[in-house]
């Protein structure tokens, strides 16, 4: 289920920051030596990649094993599951952003940036929540026809 969960911060150690800096970082270094090579053009669009994504994955598949554990119980596919499941999610929202990308791109120069911005914004959310409640719909007619 999406949803926000603050609670989860408490459970953060510090050397899993600093993976995702790490990971952030890299990914940031070499977005910049492509656009050195190629062009800021083609640079941004590594630069666009979610560089804390694989942090993430690797992160909620221990958080997950850790937790279920705690519970006797061995917990490695759950991880994957929970990994995969927030992997479609971000999934979702790059397409999402894309949408966000062509906004600006055909818009920004001749409009009001903060109205581009807002309606790039506003269309992000929208593509993303709607592909994930199209998501859903698949999953939920794929389990009645079973």
């Amino acid at each position: 289920m999406a949803g926000l969960n603050l609670s989860a911060l408490r459970g953060i150690q510090p050397h899993e920051y600093l993976v995702r800096f790490l990971f952030g970082g890299s990914a940031t270094v070499l977005a910049g030596l492509i656009a050195r090579h190629y062009g800021p053009g083609i640079g941004g669009l590594f630069l666009a990649f979610p560089a804390i994504f694989p942090a993430s994955m690797t992160l909620i598949d221990s958080h997950q094993k850790k937790q279920q554990q705690r519970l006797g119980q061995q917990g490695s596919n759950r991880g994957r599951m929970a990994a995969a499941i927030d992997g479609a999610g971000a999934a979702l929202g790059a397409v999402g952003l894309i949408a966000f990308a062509l906004v600006l791109w055909r818009f920004l120069p001749a409009h009001n940036a903060f109205a581009v911005i807002a309606a790039g914004t506003a269309l992000w959310m929208g593509v993303s929540y709607a592909l994930w409640k199209l998501r859903q719909y698949r999953h939920a007619l794929v389990r009645a026809l079973r």
